[in-house]
């Protein structure tokens, strides 16, 4: 897994030149390719934990505000 770290480096740099070419397309996949790539080395391995920790907590905060006026209403 030693080489994830260049190929991660290339994915990026490859979301640069479609960025600036106006590739938006490209861009997209250069940057879905670097965050997989990310997520297999062991130092993103936590990252889907942490955004699904942070989304449960967003819901979890926005939930009563969210249904404060329905409960009123009925």
């Amino acid at each position: 897994m030693s080489s994830a770290g260049v190929l991660i480096l290339f994915a990026i740099v490859g979301v640069v030149i479609c960025a600036r070419c106006r590739v938006s397309t490209g861009a997209v996949v250069f940057s879905l390719v670097a965050l997989v790539l990310f997520v297999a080395t062991p130092a993103g391995r936590g990252l889907p934990d942490a955004i699904a920790s942070f989304v449960s907590t967003v819901d979890d905060s926005a939930t009563p505000a969210l249904t404060h006026g329905a409960e009123a209403d009925g």
